[in-house]
């Protein structure tokens, strides 16, 4: 499954997904965060169970406001609509994976 880009219009079918959720808040300009994406991208790919999702804190705002995010990347988990993780900062894959795992 690829990474779906998320924005005001689809979070809430986002949120409201029966599967865990990875959202990657991001912006183009932030270097740790292109070191991220291509991770991002991968688990999307070989994780049909989990719902991907990346969110450029420039497009919107409002979103990455909701989300508390001071710092880029951020990674949020959520399931059934609630946060259970986050993490500020590049992570390595596997510590990606155990927190949608966690």
């Amino acid at each position: 499954m690829s990474v779906l880009h998320v924005n005001n219009t689809n979070f809430n079918s986002v949120k409201n997904s029966d599967k865990p959720v990875l959202l990657d808040f991001y912006a183009d300009w932030c270097g740790p965060c292109r070191m991220v994406s291509p991770l991002v991208d991968e688990i999307a790919e070989e994780n049909p169970q989990y719902l991907v999702g990346k969110i450029n804190v420039d497009e919107e705002p409002a979103l990455a406001q909701a989300f508390g995010v001071a710092s880029i990347p951020m990674l949020v988990v959520m399931k059934n609509g609630k946060i259970v993780q986050q993490a500020v900062g590049a992570k390595p894959k596997p510590q990606i994976l155990a927190m949608l795992e966690g």
